[in-house]
């Protein structure tokens, strides 16, 4: 058999097919946030200033976060277009559609660089930097741009990698270079005594590497739909389909950005380094756990695409019903154990004893009801994969913008909860917000397929 075959969305177990993508793709993201996992446990270990260092690295994630919304924006806008194009055996238009990305990720990675670079201090500060923290978060900060186009081509163009069902090449992208990186931090920051700016240079060699890793494979013979040099532009009236669907992912990106900004400050007034400290700490957990759920969703949005391109849509169903059972179940396992064993976790990213005291009760609360998390996350996916736009913006703004940043500016001041109200936002949130993503996904995208079987 083709590969064109063999990647046939349309046949087989509809959840045999979905967990032929998730095991490798979920691997992919675990590994691919090694990147930055291990920088955090190294430098959270550091022989002196381990707290400062850790609390600096956390300040500079809003930003990274932004490079990783610009690789959402063309990446996850493009890639379900491309399988729902693949779908119909329009192969002319899936493969514009990946020239397009490319060219977009290309400029893009550029500008933010230039940009980053000249405007870095004055945001890092407003991020909640202070004189004591400024320093680490600035050495990282300066290398990281650099590689910003990088990490881009890296996220971006791997979407194409996995719509095309080589879920397992999509892994090599990410293992190739997290394997890289994990081999030069402990030489860059120990041996080389370059801190977190090793830590830094390291990643970006790493993503480079990765990067290398998809163009070629994107223009050697064994992908199906191969990027070309004909392909390799912007075609207008395609990157306004791509960035009217990206834009759900590129808004998650960006509210998530926003939402450590103003927790950061807000953690910054009500507590100091300490307890932006414990946040940093809080976050890294959470993107280890929620890993799976992404990793779940990310493997069902080529295939629900294609079933749907398809008109198959009681397999489109079948995928969406199993994708949000999977999803529930495991947060809800993770969700006890974070409850039964906070410290362990803790212990991964740094050993100070106040930021353990005080990270527990934080950790407790931030993660309450975390099994409500994965019904925003099914809900979205599937408003994703079938080109639904408009609802997956909408309900990225209505949980993060409308919800959390007020939550977490009001909170504080209610019966003197402090920084308890800044963490107590992230669980009102999850309960609002996944349950009107998950129940209007239900009340429109299900009976509609439902009605046209």
């Amino acid at each position: 058999m083709n590969n064109s075959t063999t990647n046939d969305f349309s046949k087989g177990s509809v959840t045999g097919n979905i967990m032929r993508l998730a095991g490798p793709m979920t691997l992919a993201q675990l590994i691919n946030l090694l990147y930055n996992i291990i920088d955090r446990m190294y430098i959270g270990h550091l022989p002196e200033d381990s707290t400062l260092a850790l609390t600096g690295l956390g300040l500079t994630f809003p930003i990274l976060m932004i490079v990783t919304a610009f690789s959402n924006l063309f990446g996850m806008g493009g890639a379900p277009l491309f399988s729902i194009a693949r779908g119909k055996q329009d192969e002319k238009r899936a493969a514009d559609i990946m020239g397009c990305t490319f060219t977009m990720l290309l400029i893009t990675g550029i500008v933010l660089t230039i940009i980053g670079l000249i405007i870095k201090k004055p945001v890092l500060y407003l991020f909640g930097a202070s004189d004591q923290t400024f320093p680490f978060a600035d050495d990282y900060l300066s290398i990281y741009l650099l590689g910003s186009t990088f990490v881009m081509f890296s996220l971006g163009m791997n979407t194409f990698i996995n719509a095309q069902g080589f879920a397992r090449k999509g892994m090599l992208t990410v293992l190739i270079g997290a394997v890289l990186n994990i081999a030069l931090d402990p030489i860059f920051i120990f041996v080389f005594h370059m801190g977190v700016r090793g830590a830094a240079l390291a990643t970006i060699i790493s993503q480079f590497a990765s990067a290398l890793w998809v163009i070629r494979f994107l223009t050697g013979k064994e992908a199906i739909i191969r990027l070309t040099r004909s392909s390799i532009k912007v075609h207008k009236a395609l990157l306004g389909e791509i960035t009217s669907l990206g834009t759900s992912g590129f808004i998650m990106s960006v509210t998530n950005s926003a939402v450590q900004v103003v927790c950061n400050a807000s953690l910054q007034t009500y507590g100091g380094d300490i307890y932006v400290g414990v946040m940093t700490v809080i976050n890294s957990i959470r993107e280890v756990v929620s890993m799976p759920v992404t990793g779940l969703t990310s493997a069902g949005q080529p295939v629900l695409g294609y079933n749907y391109g398809a008109h198959l849509y009681k397999r489109v169903r079948s995928g969406i019903k199993f994708m949000s059972i999977s999803c529930i179940s495991y947060t809800t396992v993770i969700w006890i154990l974070l409850l039964i064993f906070p410290r362990p976790f803790i212990h991964l990213f740094n050993s100070n004893s106040e930021l353990l005291t005080l990270g527990v009760p934080s950790m407790t609360i931030y993660f309450f009801g975390f099994f409500m998390m994965s019904l925003q996350f099914s809900g979205q996916s599937t408003f994703v994969a079938l080109g639904r736009s408009k609802y997956a913006v909408f309900f990225s703004i209505f949980r993060k913008v409308i919800i959390v940043v007020p939550l977490t500016l009001l909170l504080p001041h209610i019966g003197g909860l402090g920084v308890n109200g800044v963490f107590l936002a992230e669980p009102i949130s999850n309960f609002i917000g996944g349950t009107a993503s998950f129940m209007t996904m239900m009340f429109t995208v299900w009976r509609e397929l439902k009605k046209n079987e």
